[in-house]
């Protein structure tokens, strides 16, 4: 595509400050545009005018980017309910209405013909905010209270209310760095999780009476691991889970003895993480005890070492466990074999087994909210990449199977339209990666499809084959949207994501050169009608990958990227650095240092051509601080020699995942693809 001359961009000053470690001498001239407080003056001002230069760039694209909304907004139900499920004697649901950005929570007494009861609406919490999101939702087992938490800003810091249902009042009961929240069974303790105020780390274990005192009974300490609170599914017990990215120790307690002690289930092993269930004075323990994959053992409540355990799943280095549901007669495990989600549903009064099976050849499916103990119905999310969401109810004893709802795509949708294939690239060392390919019917591999490929890779994630209504905007243009399913994600199993991680992480890199060169090889596009995407760790990906191939892609797209990662990972005081060690590696050790410095974005940067590049961030974000893509944008503009396009644009109200609000949301997704759609020529 032929370039049009620009405005100039803004040029942010250079301080140069010299970092030196393992003999080895960094020199970052931006390091002045951290603020960790958000709100110096200069910083903002050098955000903004690279908002107002992204602006001026994009300006003549506006009907595009209208028409973009306009199209996405069309096939959404905007007035809506999703499929209420039954918890104690009512029936819960959240639904929207046109023209509000925010969901309504309700719920119905004993019947779904009762009458309403509005427990939370979002749209009034948000009056005069720009940013509102909800993080818990606990009600209390008589049905009476409900504590929910809040974050107003996007940084993910939660704080804890409660709400009395009868009288519709706030107690004055709050807390503030609310991770996790959970009832005892007398309706008048909670048990809440705080984070570190510095490293936004989960590390502590409360105990509040309503009207009363709080007492910490627990601190994680070790600055690997995380805490959260849950509890099993039949309300027996709480469970607080102390877990790292190799190993975890689950400690529990009755829930109808609020006062009593947490008491350690295993004793942590390095290397080992486990997961409880209970059911009828019986811990079923999902475990890597037997191998990485995770094997399921039943073990008695009164005496659960290991001697006492009876086997019910058995380990495969081919089946990676991903979820236990469990009811009073039967458990559904949730699997992933050959990168595929699969449901098996066990008996366990007869002991016999069956899966649930499903036609297409990429999807993904797991368990939807099962809130009762006592049923023989299971709930499912189903969908592709051209079948809506789809929400099932399935009968464990019969096999019957019920839709509960598809989101409706407004206006008509035929998935026979479309066409979605599970292809695989072969990597350099011979490995086979999942490549997901969706496209519209009837197109022709020319060679010169426009194409966007998408990627992720890290901590054991795995790339759902999800539906995206916005993404019919691209495929009814012609284009072609791919996943890779590389290493480092979780796709085939816990081996999947160790291939792509610490002192192996350059396999996620190679990987999806390998799919991108894959796609150019079967005519699918080429590289100059190629676009990626990736965000977080993504972004990393991103980052790398141009640098090591810059040739190889047209367009990038990079959202909230991780790519200054000697910086980060050097300072503990931010939030997820330590504890992200056995993912990265710990660069205070010269071989971890080494290899890091290797492939980190912002430091492997030099002079040369680039793709034209849009770079997404939010000043908010507690997860990838704005100042690295800020500080990598800063310094690409003096080392890029082409004509493309580098963009910055900086949500100044918002956190990781950008805007709370749907149409604001929305909005942010027609700006990308008006950057995707008019770099690739594809002005439709």
């Amino acid at each position: 595509m032929a370039q049009t001359t620009h405005p100039t961009p803004p040029t942010a000053k250079k301080e140069p400050r010299v970092f030196e470690l393992h003999g080895d001498k960094r020199v970052d001239e931006y390091f002045w545009l951290r603020d960790d407080k958000r709100q110096n003056p200069e910083v903002i001002a050098y955000l903004e005018a690279e908002n107002a230069y992204t602006e001026s760039v994009m300006a003549p694209h506006k009907a595009l980017e209208e028409k973009l909304y306009q199209e996405m907004l069309g096939r959404i139900k905007e007035t809506d309910l999703s499929v209420p499920y039954k918890y104690g004697g009512f029936f819960y649901y959240s639904r929207t209405e046109q023209g509000k950005q925010y969901p309504i929570y309700c719920r119905k007494k004993g019947s779904l013909e009762a009458s309403e009861e509005m427990l939370i609406d979002l749209n009034q919490l948000a009056e005069g905010k720009a940013f509102m999101a909800l993080g818990a939702f606990a009600v209390s087992d008589d049905g009476r209270l409900l504590a929910y938490t809040t974050d107003d800003s996007g940084y993910r810091q939660y704080r804890l209310h409660v709400k009395d249902l009868t009288t519709g009042q706030l107690l004055p009961d709050t807390a503030e760095r609310v991770t996790s929240v959970e009832w005892a069974a007398d309706n008048r303790t909670l048990f809440l999780v705080v984070e570190d105020p510095v490293t936004k780390r989960s590390n502590k274990l409360l105990r509040h009476t309503l009207g009363g005192a709080t007492v910490e009974i627990f601190e994680e300490k070790d600055e690997l691991y995380n805490l959260g609170l849950g509890r099993t599914n039949d309300r027996q017990y709480l469970i607080a889970l102390s877990i790292s990215a190799t190993t975890s120790e689950a400690r529990y307690l009755p829930s109808r003895q609020p006062d009593g002690e947490f008491r350690v289930l295993f004793p942590r092993v390095d290397g080992i993480r486990y997961f409880v269930e209970h059911r009828r004075d019986e811990w079923f323990i999902t475990t890597q005890d037997g191998g990485k994959n995770f094997r399921v053992v039943r073990a008695p409540v009164a005496n659960p070492a290991k001697e006492n355990w009876r086997e019910f799943v058995p380990h495969s280095p081919r089946v990676k466990i991903d979820a236990l549901n469990l009811f009073a007669k039967h458990a559904v495990l949730e699997t992933r074999e050959d990168g595929l989600e699969r449901l098996t549903v066990f008996d366990l009064e007869s002991g016999k087994s069956h899966r649930i099976t499903f036609p297409e050849a990429a999807y993904t499916v797991g368990g939807a909210t099962n809130a009762e103990f006592d049923t023989t119905k299971f709930r499912y999310a189903y969908e592709s990449p051209i079948t809506p969401r789809s929400v099932y109810e399935y009968d464990l004893d019969t096999r019957a199977q019920t839709l509960l709802k598809q989101n409706e795509v407004v206006g008509g949708y035929d998935k026979g339209q479309y066409v979605t294939k599970r292809l695989f690239a072969t990597a350099a060392d011979g490995t086979k990666i999942p490549l997901t390919v969706t496209y519209k019917k009837g197109l022709k591999r020319t060679g010169k499809n426009p194409t966007l490929l998408y990627g992720y890779g890290s901590y054991g994630i795995s790339i759902p084959d999800g539906f995206s209504s916005n993404r019919l905007s691209l495929l009814n243009r012609g284009m072609i949207f791919a996943v890779a399913h590389i290493r480092g994600g979780g796709e085939m199993g816990e081996e999947w994501h160790e291939q792509g991680k610490m002192m192996r992480k350059k396999n996620t890199f190679t990987d999806f050169i390998a799919c991108a060169e894959f796609l150019i090889k079967e005519k699918y596009t080429s590289p100059d009608r190629l676009a990626i995407q990736g965000g977080s760790a993504g972004g990393l990906l991103m980052g790398a990958v141009t640098n090591l191939r810059p040739d190889l892609f047209r367009v990038v797209i990079s959202q909230v990227p991780f790519v200054d990662v000697m910086n980060t990972m050097l300072d503990a005081t931010l939030p997820l650095t330590t504890g992200e060690y056995i993912e990265w590696g710990n660069p205070n050790e010269k071989a971890a240092y080494d290899y890091m410095r290797s492939y980190s974005p912002y430091d492997n940067l030099k002079s040369g051509d680039y793709p034209s590049m849009l770079v997404i961030t939010a000043l908010n974000d507690s997860q990838v601080a704005y100042w690295e893509p800020a500080k990598y944008v800063a310094r690409l503009r003096t080392l890029k020699r082409d004509q493309n396009v580098l963009l910055l644009k900086t949500n100044l109200s918002a956190g990781h995942g950008g805007a709370s609000g749907r149409y604001d949301a929305l909005r942010e997704t027609a700006f990308y693809y008006t950057f995707l759609l008019t770099q690739l020529g594809v002005e439709k």
